[in-house]
């Protein structure tokens, strides 16, 4: 009779654990980019409210989300961006094996103010204008006014991705570039200027702004998984190796119906 109760409760408490969150995990902290901040904080949230297990999202940029997971005071890095050789390097320096994980897709929208006629730029348009080598929209068909170039701070891996995909990496940008700190600073500035160009993450565009196509496309769900619209990325989570118990849950949450759910109604896109 003995043996039956153990066992009994033993099942018990097996099938009390299946489809939860890991106990041992009371916190889970994400730091790095304000571009993926918004699908953190939406599956923070939801991750919460669903296992119990708190949360918490920063946003310093990806390159202080790889510095904050090499240091151990996050359990993940949000990140825009790959991480760079140098940075896998100090990774493993430390004992620490960074992990890649696809979040989502995103399409870099090049944005203008909505009163620009200009609606449709080439890649290598937009490249001479970030190099400055074009200063005047007439040179591209628009309006006698000098270009207001906008740019993210260096340690922004939306900034890092613009120029692998558009500039080039190891080109120089104009000096004459103004250096806002998220997307949403970035939109702020281009709404309020007539002259002004820029760049940011599908999921922040608004009627506030304008999009121009590159190359004569457009950002969109089917270009950016076709491979049509030329200037995107994938955007990532980095584990400490590979995950387990509570943090594999999170990392997953992409797979389920309810974080494709999550993506699509924030404006990015499913892989």
């Amino acid at each position: 009779m003995m043996i039956k109760k153990l066992l009994l409760l033993f099942v018990l408490v097996i099938v009390g654990t299946v489809g939860s969150a890991d106990a041992a995990t009371s916190t889970i902290v994400l730091d790095g980019s304000t571009t993926v901040g918004p699908l953190a904080k939406s599956f923070a949230n939801y991750f919460t409210r669903k296992y119990g297990v708190h949360v918490t999202v920063s946003e310093s940029g990806s390159g202080n989300g790889a510095k904050s997971l090499i240091n151990g005071s996050c359990t993940i890095a949000t990140m825009s961006r790959a991480m760079k050789a140098e940075e896998i390097a100090a990774a493993r320096q430390k004992g620490v094996n960074p992990v890649a994980h696809i979040v989502a897709l995103d399409g870099l929208s090049m944005i203008v103010h909505p009163g620009n006629p200009i609606n449709s730029l080439s890649k290598a348009q937009i490249s001479s204008i970030y190099r400055g080598v074009i200063t005047n929209w007439k040179e591209v068909g628009g309006p006698n006014a000098r270009i207001v170039v906008i740019q993210r701070e260096s340690n922004s891996g939306t900034q890092d991705s613009f120029k692998e995909l558009v500039v080039g990496k190891e080109v120089k940008m104009t000096g004459n570039a103004e250096t806002q700190s998220s997307n949403g600073a970035v939109k702020s500035r281009v709404s309020t200027t007539f002259s002004a160009i820029g760049f940011l993450g599908l999921g922040f565009v608004d009627h506030s702004i304008k999009i121009i196509a590159v190359n004569g496309v457009m950002p969109s769900v089917k270009t950016v998984k076709n491979g049509t619209y030329q200037v995107s990325r994938p955007l990532y989570f980095y584990t400490k190796g590979q995950p387990s118990g509570a943090i594999k849950q999170f990392i997953d949450i992409p797979l389920t119906a309810d974080g494709k759910r999550i993506i699509t109604e924030l404006g990015f896109i499913n892989r």
